[in-house]
């Protein structure tokens, strides 16, 4: 196989483990390549100047050649000031982090989804609306990889009605809700998410609940750390008001 070459490309730091005394296996989400693993070696070492450059939310220039499923780091330089992301917004952080880890395939592109996570972490780190911010994000998510939701029609092509109720069905999309609905959503809830503007409770309340099932039907039952970990702080936070 050819050995390949790539200088200078766009990308983040998704996730890194330790890979021998002092060199770290790295999981890339780069602009044009998509998803790449590298090994950087040396890194780990104190003295290692990548070391602190190799981190999470900020965006980066990388050199690299590859040959096989793990490229090998030759180069790494900031591009831009990092995202500086604080307290519970560094777990939202890991969070997508984690999800594209997990739903994105390596070496498959998707640009728009790149440039839609650099938005997403500017607006985190800004101080945006969080919960808002992740939902526009993992509806772009879903609809980049494939699985976009039907949300300005129903499943017969009707329009959407705001004050009506509506049974989400994953596979096909919103039909007008029964006596027991699985998956309720109003109308209106829908449209905002179609429009991206989520403006009420109760629209971010049905929005959180319906993306956090589609997102379950691709992620499968293996938990996602990063929930793991807001929920423990979040106990922690309640127990310490207790006392």
């Amino acid at each position: 196989m050819e050995q390949q070459r790539f200088v200078l490309e766009p990308g983040f730091v998704l996730h890194q483990h330790a890979y021998g005394e002092n060199h770290a296996i790295i999981e890339l989400f780069t602009r044009e390549l998509g998803r790449v693993g590298v090994v950087a070696r040396g890194v780990r070492s104190p003295r290692s100047r990548r070391r602190g450059l190799l981190q999470p939310f900020g965006e980066l220039l990388l050199s690299w050649q590859s040959r096989g499923e793990l490229g090998q780091l030759s180069g790494v330089e900031p591009k831009g000031m990092p995202m500086s992301l604080s307290g519970k917004r560094i777990l939202s952080g890991f969070y997508l982090n984690e999800v594209l880890l997990r739903l994105v395939r390596r070496e498959d592109p998707h640009p728009e989804l790149y440039d839609a996570y650099r938005e997403t972490l500017k607006l985190l780190a800004e101080g945006g609306a969080e919960g808002d911010t992740l939902r526009l994000f993992e509806k772009r998510l879903l609809a980049e990889l494939g699985y976009g939701l039907l949300l300005d029609t129903d499943i017969e092509g009707e329009p959407i009605e705001p004050d009506v109720l509506y049974d989400y069905r994953l596979e096909q999309g919103p039909v007008r809700a029964g006596m027991r609905p699985a998956l309720p959503i109003h109308g209106t809830s829908l449209l905002a998410l179609a429009a991206e503007q989520l403006d009420s409770p109760i629209q971010r309340r049905e929005v959180k609940h319906l993306m956090r099932h589609a997102l379950s039907a691709q992620l499968g039952d293996k938990p996602l750390k990063s929930r793991e970990l807001y929920a423990q702080r979040l106990g922690q936070r309640q127990e310490g008001r207790k006392r």
